[in-house]
């Protein structure tokens, strides 16, 4: 079966088409025929070696496929059934720790990047009714992670105001899951037409952050002065700062990702003096992946995907993603 398989030191131009064959299920495993995958800031990492991985791994921690197989004493998944990976296979629920957070698929174990594939029940959940397997694709790193940060840490409520980031996955499903959950939604990026987008998805405030520096400050005048709970943080050290400024007294801000900065000043003064709560997360656990998936159920969000390429076109994929271009997540269909 085709594998697409990353060559050290890492880079677009050392990944190629290899192969991989899927083992026969034993107890508690399935295996599931790949249809599809999704791009993550942390794929991009592997792919270009800053993440390091052992010669020849096969990449990608997204995948969606139809269950073709199951070996014994498995009776939660049946032949035909849709289903997605989860991101951290070893972290089943409850707290985080050192030994669930092993095992992730593309990094330290092979990942979804070819077609057919051989895992524990553990390894998945069933995928949202009437999804394809690239919108279900989607759900594992970026909706996962929105998840956590609005509903598992954030307890978010009707009428809170949240704070969104840009047009990534996380920021996306974040939009539509504070939208679900009844609250105010201030939406920044750095293009017009992206907000414009935005607005469209049910956004109610708008801010240009390149037009606009001090946006946090800004961010803190739509809500009357008293700040958002919510920041869904995805720059990191590069827009904390505002971050910080945009927040209530005691609010929520859901430490994701890195995109603005790996280093720079943050005000712990500030965090202090406003008593936030600041919770650095990386996804979640197949629990919170399942609740997640049942939310979905009810309410009917729909993943927002920009574009998709076929598997042996993964570095086009990449360097799409790593263009800014996209609008929401970028798929590959295996």
């Amino acid at each position: 079966m085709k594998a697409i398989r990353l060559k050290k030191p890492g880079g677009l131009d050392n990944l190629g088409l290899g192969t991989a064959e899927a083992a026969k299920p034993g107890r508690g495993e399935i295996t599931v025929r790949i249809r599809a995958s999704s791009l993550n800031y942390h794929d991009y990492m592997v792919v270009l070696g800053a993440i390091p991985t052992p010669d020849g791994r096969i990449p990608m921690s997204d995948g969606a496929g139809e269950v073709v197989e199951v070996g014994p004493g498995v009776h939660d998944f049946a032949v035909g059934d849709l289903v997605v990976s989860t991101f951290f296979p070893r972290w089943q629920g409850g707290e985080s720790n050192l030994a669930g957070m092993g095992g992730v698929p593309g990094d330290s174990d092979d990942g979804f990047a070819r077609e057919v594939v051989t895992l524990p029940t553990t390894a998945f959940t069933h995928a949202p009714i009437g999804y394809s397997a690239a919108e279900a694709a989607t759900l594992t790193c970026a909706g996962l992670t929105a998840w956590r940060a609005l509903v598992c840490n954030g307890g978010i409520k009707p009428g809170d105001v949240v704070l969104v980031q840009g047009t990534g996955g996380v920021s996306i499903f974040a939009l539509q899951f504070a939208k679900a959950a009844g609250a105010t939604v201030i939406a920044t990026s750095s293009s017009d037409e992206k907000l414009a987008r935005l607005k469209a998805m049910g956004a109610d405030h708008l801010i240009n952050y390149k037009a606009d520096e001090a946006w946090g400050e800004t961010a803190m005048k739509l809500t009357g002065g008293r700040g958002v709970d919510h920041v869904v943080e995805i720059g990191g050290s590069g827009t904390m700062a505002q971050s910080i400024a945009a927040s209530r007294f005691g609010g929520h801000i859901a430490l994701i990702g890195v995109l603005a900065g790996y280093a720079g000043p943050v005000s712990t003064v500030s965090i202090m003096g406003k008593q936030l709560k600041v919770i650095g997360l990386t996804v979640g656990n197949r629990m919170q992946q399942e609740d997640m998936v049942r939310a979905i159920n009810v309410n009917g969000i729909k993943p927002v995907i920009d574009s998709h390429f076929a598997l042996e076109n993964i570095a086009d994929a990449f360097r799409h993603q790593a263009s800014g271009a996209h609008f929401g997540k970028i798929c590959l269909d295996i």
